[in-house]
């Protein structure tokens, strides 16, 4: 075991050799071979390339040397594509941090039997009047930024539950086919994290029809491990035990508190609401969602064809089964 591995219990190192193919003996030379790539992409800020950093590719791609350098590039090539949304990015930051207060995200205590971190989202906390989407997604990428830095969660990845009860039309109206896809490409496209799985629970059905929308976008690999359980709550009881899981998804635990992982960022600028006054609320988050227009986004702006919503069966949901599959 190198140094690099220090963080590692001799389980995660037994599922790192066998499911990740992390070999110690070659662990240094994988490294490099990956940092020599670099070179190729003149055109990227390459802003971090030590050893650390590079190993979390490596094992985002099962050390894959070709694909870990082009998650790293797609990394940096993101946040060049997306200044905007970098330029302050840290938990103090109005609109994040009021975002995090919200529970976007949310952590649970205890890891799944798999040793992965679990990410709660309760959708219809949003509050459109104090911050947007795009610092939605801000917080989630600051959140596994911090998260990422733990060996552990590296190999073992995490898990995500989305809770979209009481999620209304007119907040769905804003998911928009380019905040979609910003959402995917900073987190599937270019962030090294391991999804295990993405559970979606007490959803509407018109979050049944944007899912159908983004679905062309995501990797076969993604779509295998999204679940759509509805208020079947016991389907997704088979995939994560309800010992560890809070009484909102019909978990043993208490209800969850909100600010569980904003206090751990924020510490004892937690209860500081000095800077997120509705005032003095920074508004460049507000014009970065106007103007979302990813290149690579050549599909119509509209989220879905009105014609097809109306048509849809509100009572849909209870009868599309739950994607139970695991890859």
């Amino acid at each position: 075991m190198t140094h690099l591995q220090a963080g590692l219990s001799p389980e995660t190192l037994e599922k790192a050799r066998l499911e990740l193919n992390e070999n110690p003996d070659t662990l240094h030379q994988d490294i490099q071979e990956v940092r020599d790539m670099v070179i190729t992409r003149p055109d990227i800020g390459f802003l971090r390339t030590d050893d650390a950093f590079i190993l979390r590719f490596l094992r985002a791609r099962k050390f894959q040397h070709f694909e870990a350098f082009r998650l790293l590039a797609q990394y940096f090539e993101y946040r060049q594509q997306n200044l905007d949304m970098f330029k302050s990015f840290k938990a103090t930051d109005p609109g994040i941090k009021q975002a995090l207060k919200d529970g976007f995200p949310g952590g649970l205590a205890n890891l799944d039997h798999y040793g992965r971190k679990i990410l709660v989202l309760f959708a219809a906390n949003w509050d459109q009047s104090r911050y947007t989407l795009v610092d939605i997604l801000r917080a989630i990428l600051l959140s596994l930024e911090a998260m990422i830095e733990d060996p552990e969660l590296q190999v073992n990845g995490f898990v995500l539950i989305i809770d979209w009860s009481n999620f209304t039309f007119k907040q769905a109206s804003k998911l928009t086919p380019s905040m979609l896809r910003l959402a995917i490409e900073g987190l599937q496209d270019s962030f090294p994290a391991r999804f295990g799985g993405i559970h979606f629970v007490n959803q509407p059905w018109y979050i049944h029809a944007l899912y159908t929308v983004i679905r062309p976008f995501l990797k076969e690999k993604t779509r295998k491990r999204i679940f759509l359980h509805g208020n079947n709550l016991n389907s997704l009881h088979q995939l994560i035990h309800p010992e560890i899981l809070p009484s909102e998804f019909g978990g043993m635990l208490p209800p969850y508190d909100m600010g569980t992982w904003a206090r751990t960022l924020l510490d004892h600028e937690y209860d500081d609401d000095s800077e997120c006054n509705a005032d003095s609320y920074n508004t460049a988050a507000k014009d970065i969602e106007k103007d979302l227009s990813p290149k690579s986004m050549k599909r119509s702006q509209s989220v879905v064809d009105p014609g097809v919503l109306k048509r849809m069966d509100k009572n849909e949901e209870e009868n599309m089964q739950p994607l139970l599959s695991l890859d």
